[in-house]
């Protein structure tokens, strides 16, 4: 089972997570979480087992749904603790890059 991590507890913690954004890349570009990679869910599924994941991971999206399903795949291929952003980028009131 895959945890929920609220957007409070992701601000409080952005230096010690790796925050891996699974939006297309425009909504990307548009704005994101300080120091979130993009990797969108298709390309989730194609390198997952290859890629380096950081001990702690939180995964975001558009609304918090699809980070729950690319979080229980990244925790099943991994060795990290993995986490979905609830609400997503809908209920981030914090800081984008």
């Amino acid at each position: 089972m895959v945890d929920e991590l609220s957007t409070e507890e992701v601000r409080g913690r952005l230096d010690d997570l790796q925050v891996v954004d699974i939006r297309d890349p425009d909504a990307y570009a548009d704005g994101h979480l300080p120091g979130a990679e993009n990797v969108p869910l298709d390309e989730i599924e194609g390198t997952v087992e290859t890629r380096d994941w950081d001990d702690e991971v939180v995964v975001a999206c558009y609304i918090g749904e699809s980070s729950v399903q690319a979080a229980r795949l990244i925790d099943h291929y991994s060795d990290a603790d993995v986490a979905s952003m609830a609400g997503g980028y809908e209920a981030w009131d914090g800081p984008l890059e």
